[in-house]
């Protein structure tokens, strides 16, 4: 049964923060809001997580998982970077974007694109979220809460915690957050395409 957070919007109480980081370090899945929707995340050598996410979401092996990092020193150190990319990453960060860049050796394999051995990365602009990081000390391993064969991400915690109730081990619930997905927007070529149009504004990259 998935334990419940009901967390501070503005204030994340640091004692629940401090409670949902000891479930993520203890191998936990948990449900937690972002600037965009609703994200699954775990630890980045969580597999027995990574492969819960992949069945909660029916994902195959070309998924491309997202590093959420608390800021860009961190990303930095997971995905390789250009100069001008670098430039069109910081202008949008934080933000609704999740980033597909080459990663570094610092990813695990299972983590990355089998052929293309990429890997989305993004820096949320949502205080609980980077309460999380900030505790956490290293980037969630994340996922969009977005069901098969639903075509909205679920908006509501306590929805999420009555249907997938027995598949996580946390819900983090601060009130409404977003409901589109982040725009995603792939620079493994430096030249960036847009792989999904969503929250974040796709112009910039155009």
């Amino acid at each position: 049964m998935a334990k419940y957070f009901d967390v501070h919007p503005d204030n994340p109480q640091r004692r629940s923060i401090g409670q949902v980081v000891q479930i993520l370090r203890g191998d936990g899945l948990i449900a937690y809001p972002t600037d965009s929707c609703f994200a699954l995340g775990c630890q980045l050598g969580n597999k027995d997580g990574i492969d819960r996410i992949r069945s909660i979401r029916q994902l195959d092996d070309r998924h491309h998982f997202t590093l959420v990092c608390q800021d860009f020193a961190q990303l930095g150190q997971f995905v390789h970077i250009s100069n001008a990319v670098f430039r069109a990453i910081k202008a949008s960060t934080p933000g609704s974007y999740t980033f597909i860049l080459p990663a570094t050796k610092e990813v695990p394999r299972r983590l990355m694109h089998p052929k293309k051995k990429t890997v989305g990365v993004r820096i949320p602009d949502h205080v609980v979220a980077q309460a999380l990081l900030t505790e956490m000390g290293e980037p969630l391993l994340s996922s969009t809460l977005l069901l098969p064969e639903e075509e909205e991400p679920m908006t509501q915690g306590w929805e999420i915690k009555e249907r997938l109730d027995h598949v996580v081990d946390a819900v983090v619930d601060s009130g409404s957050c977003g409901i589109s997905p982040t725009t995603v927007v792939d620079f493994a070529k430096d030249e960036p395409e847009i792989v999904r149009r969503g929250a974040g504004d796709p112009a910039r990259f155009e």
